[in-house]
């Protein structure tokens, strides 16, 4: 007795006494309120009474067995109050206006949704762990999730959601809070609790505040045990009891009370706090003033149903001076008990009355008093919402925390001085990390059974990404290093240059005994699809990293740690609504998709769009060819003919005009000597750039090399096989005279010129750019541009030649060519001309996938800058972006295509502003930028196969018909 007391009297001296100064249960029209719970509670019998103080337990996924045993609940026992288990949102919707219906005074619901309703139902949104939350510096997003969830669980008539967990998590073994806790620094954990409550409270949803007095430092489960928490006074009142003040103060409607056994505020030891008077009554309503709904932690749990029966638990919850139980068992006899003990007044009516009062007024601040039935039409989409994803995105954007980085590998730069290999630990997946890791530039995938033989396979990489997955489930799941995984961890960075990216709890690093070889560290929390894709950008510069650890690594890492990274400039892969384009209006594209296939225009395709920066759509459809054995995947390379102008022979070109080594003021003599004498001498660069040199559109350079009655190829200038002077491959079995490159310029040089001036779209002209920019580098084209452009960009799937380095079945055939190389064209170039010279022309002959040609046209929007590095100056993107002869009817800029002058030629949707730029391809390519938009747009198909002539899809402008659906997207 004298130990009681003296806790009684510590309690109230040792705690800084507090209260909140107004009752958070009271609504905004107190006396509209008063009067509405005044009606009701006159009128209520005791057994009413007591049915308002429990809320049971309802599942959504049992049978109807279950369900009449909760509404026998409510009519018998008048339950006042559910809590919503397991199930689909759907039935619980149409559960609870079933249950809702059956109650005399309309059902408060309750739900366990800290991360969403996805904790307890299937097909619901799921946010980020508190974990993740912890790391991020904006907490107004934390108060913007408030809001999400605050909508959500109103649309599924839910009142209450218990959360957030205000738990400081100081005990990196604890097995039951972890994840779900905000971190171990009290400031960080209360201010994010208060944006997460006023967020969610703003929608008319009650938060709840747990578990008091707090379950941070605990090393055993309540739901399976009474946890012990051996604390001073002192201690609890600096670091458990902090945050829920706080809180307190800035209006939380109500706190759950934990299953704890704390000696210093309980004398009982057996006793839960949750069941203590000294704590629940003394503590948090007395001392701490708190004057909203108490509610229990659940009373199934083990934490405190090993305390007595079911029955008694439940009046002790009571009589220690908790308003509503949660989860009680056995109602019949708790009933009985508790009207027993109102006959020997160890407990007042006046006592249940005052926290029936609570509770009724609680319905009433939810909008209860006003109640109507869930509208069962369109809950999904409600519940997973784009604006819900976006959210999700900056949360996860801004939890992603560098912490180490000594050797200036992140964001990654310089990729033509990388070679990157990723290695996989841990037992979860991890594809949508590699594949957006791959979006960015080669990165090679090395596994093998034994260290060994991954070590000697790593040995030609100069950076290794090592990834650590572990499952996403739940946050309870195991984040542990196996003893395996530690020692190839450990052995592989010793011998490497390492970023460890780690996609489950920071906790997880407390099991390396040394980080000294790992030269980067990155916590991506979780191994969500969208940690690892997110992670991956961030890796390769998309943003800048701003995240902070929550909880300290030893000595080594502290909380709140955290390195700035940079942005490059590189593209960020995210949805349409986060460029503010429509996905909606998008998805127009899937159907003119089925009619460019069913229709044959083409047997497959890429699309690619990207606004600002950000890639909203990135897409395959159809197969390589009609015979649909091989799906069009995202990585796949088409020939791109024509836009192999701009997207090779110009960079160099715009690079060489830069460097002064020409000038487009030259004439095409002084770019080959070649051509002085001839009647192209005086044509100027600019003038061919600009297609107004008279040039002839183009010549058809095979065609002297058959015979001219069969139209077959003649023998002198073709072999079968590669022979010393037969070396220009023209495709497969095919091998040219190599002296016939001197014939196809001298028919270029002798060519007669148009009479006419004017704007006449010509090849010719890139037939010699190439051999002028040969000759300035003494390096092939294709060798200029990829080590200058493309391994820099990241463009890895972007080559002349693409034989030589890509897997026949990830490059799309062109054309049955019946005409004259006589085969399937299958890797080598379509254009005659620049199979005639090896594959390699400045007009053709360049293959590759949306994603990279986006990547150079991006490069060109951000006026010559991308990834980090600048490629061109933007003086020298406007020289070449600019009509020189529209007075003269020129649409085109210098090599740029521009929009149609002529409103009846159809060069872009007519939907562009007039400083965009881009091309089109014969094989039925096709790419456009526009600065004013921010739109990039690519086009990719073998429209060719099976033959040339099937030209449906350049009839029907399908090109700009996905152009003009694309920017009518644009929502602002």
């Amino acid at each position: 007795m004298k130990r009681e007391l003296l806790i009684m009297f510590f309690i109230c001296f040792a705690f800084k006494i507090s209260a909140q100064s107004v009752d958070p249960l009271i609504a905004k029209d107190s006396e509209a309120q008063t009067i509405w719970v005044d009606s009701i509670m006159k009128n209520m019998t005791l057994d009413e009474k007591i049915g308002q103080l429990f809320m049971v337990q309802a599942y959504s996924n049992k049978d109807e067995k279950h369900a009449d045993f909760i509404t026998k609940m409510i009519k018998e026992y008048h339950v006042g109050n559910l809590i919503f288990m397991q199930g689909t949102p759907e039935k619980q919707a149409e559960l609870n206006n079933r249950y809702q219906d059956a109650a005399k005074v309309p059902l408060m619901i309750g739900f366990d949704g800290e991360w969403g309703l996805d904790m307890r139902l299937k097909n619901t949104y799921r946010f980020p762990w508190n974990m993740t939350l912890g790391a991020i510096r904006n907490d107004s997003l934390i108060k913007e999730l408030g809001v999400h969830l605050g909508k959500h669980c109103k649309r599924l008539g839910i009142h209450i959601n218990f959360a957030p967990v205000v738990d400081i998590n100081t005990n990196p073994k604890n097995p039951i809070i972890g994840n779900r806790s905000f971190g171990e620094n009290k400031e960080n954990v209360t201010q994010k609790a208060i944006a997460f409550t006023q967020g969610m409270q703003s929608e008319g949803v009650l938060a709840n505040a747990k578990h008091f007095p707090g379950h941070g430092d605990t090393a055993s489960d309540s739901h399976h045990t009474l946890p012990v928490l051996n604390f001073d006074i002192a201690r609890l009142d600096s670091v458990e009891l902090y945050p829920y003040k706080k809180v307190f103060d800035a209006g939380i409607a109500s706190v759950m009370t934990a299953h704890l056994s704390i000696p210093s505020l309980e004398s009982d030891k057996r006793l839960p706090t949750s069941l203590s008077k000294n704590v629940v009554t003394n503590l948090l309503q007395q001392k701490l003033g708190f004057l909203g709904l108490v509610i229990t932690d659940g009373l199934n749990m083990k934490g405190a149903a090993n305390y007595a029966t079911s029955a008694e638990i439940n009046l002790a919850a009571i009589q220690a001076g908790n308003d509503l139980l949660l989860i009680p068992q056995d109602i019949p006899a708790t009933v009985n008990i508790i009207k027993k003990a109102i006959e020997l007044k160890t407990l007042t009516e006046e006592r249940v009355d005052f926290s029936v009062r609570k509770i009724l007024n609680a319905k009433y601040w939810a909008g209860l008093h006003k109640y109507k039935p869930i509208i069962l039409d369109g809950i999904a989409k409600d519940l997973n919402a784009i604006e819900d994803e976006l959210l999700h995105r900056e949360l996860v954007k801004n939890s992603l925390t560098v912490v180490k980085d000594i050797n200036g590998n992140l964001p990654i730069s310089n990729l033509e001085k990388r070679k990157i290999a990723y290695v996989k630990l841990g037992d979860d997946s991890s594809i949508d990390f590699v594949k957006m890791l791959k979006n960015y530039g080669k990165v090679d995938v090395v596994s093998d059974e034994n260290l060994d033989g991954i070590i000697k396979k790593l040995k030609p990489y100069n950076l290794v990404i090592v990834g650590f997955h572990k499952s996403n489930l739940n946050p309870w799941k195991s984040y542990k290093f196996k003893d395996k995984d530690l020692v190839w961890l450990q052995e592989i960075a010793r011998k490497n240059n390492v970023i460890l990216d780690v996609f489950t709890s920071p906790y997880s690093l407390l099991q390396l005994n040394t980080f000294k070889h790992i030269e980067g560290i990155i916590v991506s929390y979780q191994n969500s699809k969208l940690a690892q894709e997110l992670s991956a950008q961030l890796i390769f510069g998309a943003f800048g990293a701003k995240g902070k650890l929550p909880v300290s690594i030893k000595n080594e890492f502290r909380e709140g740690h955290g390195l700035m990274t940079s942005s490059l400039s590189r593209f960020e892969y995210t949805i349409p609504e986060a460029a503010n384009m429509s996905s909606l209006k998008l998805k127009k594209i899937d159907s003119l998709a089925e009619i460019i296939l069913s229709k044959k225009m083409a047997p497959g395709f890429q699309v690619f769009a990207a606004r600002r920066g950000k890639v909203v759509l990135n897409k395959s459809y159809g197969y390589h060819t009609e015979k649909k054995l091989l799906k069009v995947k995202n990585n796949d390379v088409y020939d791109l003919a024509s836009l192999t102008k701009i997207l090779a022979s110009l960079p160099l070109l715009m690079k060489a005009e830069e460097e002064q080594k020409i000038n487009l003021n030259e004439k095409l003599q002084d770019l080959l000597p070649s051509f002085k004498g001839s009647n192209k001498a005086s044509v100027s660069v600019r003038e061919t750039l600009s297609h107004f040199g008279k040039l002839k559109a183009w010549i058809p350079f095979y065609k002297g090399t058959q015979d001219t009655v069969t139209h077959k190829n003649l023998p002198i200038f073709y072999r079968k096989e590669k022979l010393k002077n037969y070396s220009v491959k023209v495709a497969q079995n095919l091998y040219l005279k190599n002296s016939y490159k001197d014939s196809i310029y001298k028919h270029i040089r002798e060519a007669e010129q148009r009479e006419e001036a004017g704007y006449k779209y010509s090849d010719l002209g890139y037939y010699i750019f190439k051999e002028a920019l040969e000759r300035e580098y003494n390096k092939p084209l294709n060798t200029l541009v990829d080590k200058n452009i493309y391994q820099p960009l990241g463009a890895n799937r972007t080559s002349y030649l693409p034989l030589q380095k890509f897997p026949k079945d990830e490059i799309v055939p062109t054309e049955n060519d019946d005409y004259y190389r006589n085969q399937l064209l299958h890797g080598d170039v379509h254009d005659m001309g620049a199979a005639m010279l090896g594959g390699v022309g400045g007009h053709a002959g360049l293959f590759s996938n949306a994603n990279d040609v986006a990547k150079i046209m991006q490069m060109y929007l951000q006026k010559g800058f991308y990834g980090g590095k600048r490629y061109l100056n933007t003086a020298t993107l406007d020289k070449f972006n600019y009509r020189y002869f529209s007075d003269k009817k020129v649409r085109r800029g210098l090599g740029f295509d521009k929009p149609q002058l002529n409103p009846e030629i159809k060069a872009t949707c007519g939907c562009v502003s007039d400083e965009s730029f881009g091309h089109s391809g014969f094989t039925g390519t096709y790419t456009w930028a526009d600065p004013k938009s921010g739109l990039v747009y690519v086009f990719l198909s073998n429209r060719v196969y099976p033959t040339m002539k099937n030209t449906s899809l350049l009839t029907n402008n399908i090109r700009t018909e996905i152009q003009q659906i694309i920017q009518d997207s644009i929502l602002d």
